[in-house]
């Protein structure tokens, strides 16, 4: 009996915790002042998606700089709901609050619009070294400086940011700061790639963790080193490895190119000609099908519906529509989307308890406004997933055509020239490594702690 009753005093405890925001709501002057009281409600009760109502419609109407206790609950409700829902209002509103997280927000802003030196200048000296946000925002300087080619602040950027990216008790937060680790990792590679220090980025690139989320869309950035440094087979090495199982379901058309690139780049025509076929033979009917419902699907919804279908289960008949989602599905940044918007479904069973009727259709309102957003967040990602690989396979069926002539042409070349293939189809004495790669034996199988290390042994059929 007590525990009965001990239940329903709790129950009711958190209804009548809610209770208390209608009085603020109710108040007649200075209504948005009280705002960062129902946000701290509404958090206390992991309302997140519940409360970004009021955390935009202050945003846009206070002026001046936030207090700390805002920011504190602004911050709670970005790290949870994800700054995506912010970065969609306009920068004037933006730029109105002298707020660490909403200057943090606007530099991401105007990262994606190309508007470089304006990212910097709004983080210079605007986030403190102990914000939340510090170490997100110094790989924004980080890419920011790369872009304008200042190279040296670049790397100390990225440098700043591997250190302050330090584990966090809060597994969201900690998954979030280890992948914002490794993008900086990952930065000054590309530092040294763009700098043509191909060795140091070779380098660079080895010391991102296998197992991080972002590694198998680095491959590829490895491969093009490699291949930049004339080390073909190393480039084939590294393209190989797309074809173990546990990354079945990264597509790029960009792995094909690069791969009949390098064979022609060793004179191997053959398997050249091999990858072209096989690569229209793999994706020029499932282009057709995508571009159909690129044409005939516009809503943003529709393409939420599909993503939560696939997760729920469905598969489709087009293959490369499957393999696409799948790679949706394990992209961070989509992780993160789709676990705010389940995050925020939950927030349901609360709003039910609350016994003020005209309240519970308030916050209700609230969440449906939030959550219909967030579906809308994630549909347009998908449908710029399916967007993109279209556009990447269209340019990858121009540039494989164009090579298949240039490697006729050489053929005729060598016809006319009277010379013939050796026959010979590997030896080691063709390979090359630095102080960071090993031989493997490849018995046919794909073991985790190799991935990435393979190198072909291919000698080349070019005229000396």
């Amino acid at each position: 009996m007590f525990k009965k009753a001990l239940i329903t005093f709790l129950i009711l405890g958190q209804a009548y915790a809610l209770e208390s925001i209608w009085t603020d709501l109710t108040k007649s002057k200075n209504r948005i002042t009280r705002y960062p009281n129902i946000i701290k409600q509404l958090i206390d009760k992991e309302m997140y998606h519940t409360a970004v109502p009021y955390v935009k419609e202050y945003l846009v109407t206070y002026k001046g700089r936030t207090n700390k206790n805002f920011e504190y609950l602004f911050e709670q409700v970005v790290s949870k709901v994800g700054d995506r829902q912010f970065i969609l209002l306009p920068e004037s509103y933006l730029k109105n609050i002298d707020s660490p997280t909403l200057k943090y927000l606007l530099a991401k802003k105007q990262l994606k619009r190309r508007k470089y030196k304006e990212a910097l200048q709004t983080l210079n000296g605007t986030i403190p070294a102990a914000h939340p946000v510090k170490p997100f925002a110094l790989h924004l300087e980080g890419v920011a400086f790369t872009m304008l080619r200042s190279f040296k602040a670049a790397v100390g950027a990225f440098e700043n940011c591997i250190d302050q990216s330090t584990s966090s008790n809060d597994e969201v937060r900690a998954r979030q700061l280890q992948i914002n680790q490794d993008y900086c990792l990952a930065g000054i590679a590309r530092v040294k790639y763009e700098q043509r220090n191909l060795e140091a980025s070779e380098l660079a690139f080895i010391d991102i963790d296998k197992r991080s989320y972002i590694w198998p869309e680095l491959l590829i950035e490895e491969a093009w080193n490699s291949y930049y440094k004339g080390d073909y087979n190393r480039t084939l090495g590294k393209l190989v490895t797309y074809k173990a199982p546990v990354l079945n379901y990264v597509v790029n058309p960009e792995i094909n190119v690069l791969k009949a690139l390098s064979y022609y780049k060793l004179c191997l025509y053959d398997d050249m000609s091999n990858i072209i076929d096989d690569h229209y033979k793999e994706f020029d009917k499932s282009k057709q099908v995508i571009d159909r419902m690129l044409a005939k699907k516009h809503s943003l919804e529709w393409y939420f519906k599909f993503i939560n279908s696939y997760v729920d289960g469905k598969k489709y008949y087009d293959s490369l529509t499957n393999k696409l989602l799948e790679n949706v599905r394990k992209d961070p940044a989509f992780i993160q989307l789709y676990k705010s918007y389940k995050d925020g479904l939950r927030e349901i069973k609360s709003i039910k308890k609350v016994r003020n009727r005209r309240l519970r259709k308030i916050l209700a309102i609230n969440l449906k406004d939030s959550l219909f957003l967030q579906q809308k967040l994630i549909g347009s990602y998908v449908k710029k997933v399916f967007k993109l690989t279209s556009a990447q396979l269209e340019k990858s069926f121009v540039g494989l055509s164009y090579l298949r002539l240039e490697a006729l042409n050489a053929r005729k070349a060598r016809l006319y020239s009277g010379i013939t293939d050796t026959g010979a189809r590997g030896d080691i004495k063709y390979l090359k490594r630095n102080s960071k790669q090993y031989f493997w034996s490849f018995n046919g199988e794909f073991w985790a702690d190799e991935l990435g290390d393979y190198v072909f042994a291919l000698r080349s059929e070019c005229q000396k």
